[in-house]
């Protein structure tokens, strides 16, 4: 949990470096400057995550192996043959890889579109995801704290897709219907040189959904990891094999595949409505077009992920009830080849 939810920060943080200083420095989201400057900070950061990650799960080398205390060897067809009969896996990874294709539609393009072309200050995008962080990270952590472990995690994926699929309706009217150029904040003068004082009600508008929208999609979003582990136990009590890494290669494997074709969709709807050779900058004239390809790959691809999820969750098997028996079974099993084991 506490995983994902810094991984959300630091994207986050990412993205006010880029807004307020990178595209500032270069006037321009496409200089190989800026690209120079992003993937030095990028990389020197994910170097060293990585070498923390490798030395937390060195000593998991020195385990026993389930009940066996044996190292188990695994081949394709085996990976095969979780993938087809699992039908926790398949849900889950239907639910997690379009879930997450809606996440990453929002990409630095759209952000442009959104907020430098329609609201008319880049830079403010920044400032904003500061803000929701800071109040949507909060309440996220209540909402996984509290929530996710009395109703269960599929009743919580369930619980997040429902109100994220509300949000994000609400957030497509607003930027239909509302004033996108009054949106303003704290130390930020929107692009038409006004300053408002007040709070305009599509600034408390926009603001307050973001906020809930962060704690849905942290609920969705953050259920996986635990719902990922409860997948490798329920191939253990359907198979008796033991294969946890396994499970998570295959649901790592298909999730970023699928996700993946973010980039693609975006390209291809920016490419429709004239953007073949090019994508729109800041330079770029606000049309109604960009306007519906900017507010669809914000917000509608995120209605689409949770739905996404819904139809996922009618046929995952995994309750909180359900659980109780596999673990059980769990416990047989592992008794059962502890005997044998130590009989030999």
């Amino acid at each position: 949990m506490f995983l994902a939810l810094f991984n959300t920060l630091f994207g986050l943080a990412v993205t006010v470096y880029i807004s307020n200083f990178l595209v500032p420095k270069y006037d321009t989201m496409y200089d190989a400057g800026l690209f120079r400057e992003m993937w030095l900070l990028i990389a020197i950061v994910s170097g060293v995550l990585s070498l923390v990650a490798v030395i937390s799960i060195a000593p998991k080398d020195k385990t026993e192996y389930f009940g066996t205390g044996k190292a188990q060897r695994f081949r394709l067809k085996d990976y095969w043959d979780v993938l087809r009969n699992n039908r926790a896996i398949q849900m889950l990874v239907l639910a997690a890889s379009t879930d997450k294709l809606g996440q990453l539609s929002k990409s630095s393009a759209v952000s442009i579109v959104m907020y430098g072309i329609i609201v008319g200050n880049f830079a403010i995008s920044g400032g904003l995801n500061i803000y929701i962080a800071l109040f949507g990270t909060t309440f996220a952590i209540i909402a996984l704290g509290v929530v996710a472990p009395r109703i269960g995690l599929k009743k919580s994926m369930i619980a997040g897709s429902w109100g994220g699929i509300a949000v994000n309706a609400l957030l497509i009217l607003l930027w239909l219907f509302g004033d996108p150029k009054t949106l303003s904040l704290p130390g930020y003068t929107n692009g038409y040189g006004q300053d408002f004082s007040g709070v305009s009600f599509f600034t408390g508008a926009s603001f307050l959904l973001a906020v809930v929208g962060t704690v849905f999609s942290a609920l969705t979003a953050n259920t996986v990891y635990p719902m990922t582990a409860d997948c490798s136990d329920y191939e253990i009590s359907r198979s008796g094999r033991y294969m946890p890494g396994l499970v998570g290669t295959i649901f790592s494997f298909v999730d970023k595949m699928v996700s993946s074709f973010a980039p693609l969709i975006a390209g291809l709807l920016f490419a429709l409505i004239g953007f073949s050779k090019v994508l729109p900058d800041l330079s770029t004239p606000e049309t109604a077009q960009l306007k519906y390809v900017g507010i669809f790959l914000s917000y509608g691809m995120l209605i689409f992920g949770f739905v996404c999820n819904l139809i996922a969750m009618k046929f995952y098997p995994l309750t909180k009830e359900k659980m109780s028996e596999v673990q059980e079974k769990i416990v047989r099993i592992k008794q059962g080849q502890t005997a044998e084991n130590g009989g030999a």
